[in-house]
């Protein structure tokens, strides 16, 4: 192998060379698989909805964190922005499933699909995705 790292910058080992010369292999099987597609619960009881909203755009992708302690929900999923900002839940009809894949460590995020107001209610569609 040493041979191949020190020869040429040619064949098949320079197609694993990273912009600084370092040889960087891809994980195999690297993907995001699409889960499921709903809208974020829970707008409507954001405070800086109204605010936040117009920062939101098609296509930002969503962090997905656990929250056990929900005192209305124990599969509750909290979605929030990149940023950190609190931007609602997964629907309680929606996240068994996902909150068991979260719980055995699997790592699940949102991208937001669409959005608009219906009667003063921020509704954002987001598909779900698993990262593998």
């Amino acid at each position: 192998m040493d041979e191949l790292i020190k020869s040429e910058d040619s064949g098949i080992i320079s197609l694993f060379r990273d912009s600084e010369g370092n040889i960087a292999i891809p994980k195999p099987f690297e993907r995001d698989i699409f889960l499921f597609h709903c809208h974020i619960a829970g707008t409507s009881h954001i405070d800086y909805m109204d605010e936040l909203e117009p920062n939101l755009n098609i296509g930002d992708r969503l962090e997905f964190f656990r929250e056990p302690e929900n005192p209305h929900d124990s599969r509750a999923i909290v979605i929030k922005t990149i940023d950190g900002v609190k931007v609602g839940y997964v629907p309680r009809a929606d996240n068994i499933v996902f909150s068991r894949l979260m719980d055995a460590g699997k790592l699940l995020f949102g991208r937001i699909d669409s959005k608009k107001i219906v009667n003063n209610w921020h509704r954002i569609d987001i598909s779900i995705f698993l990262h593998e």
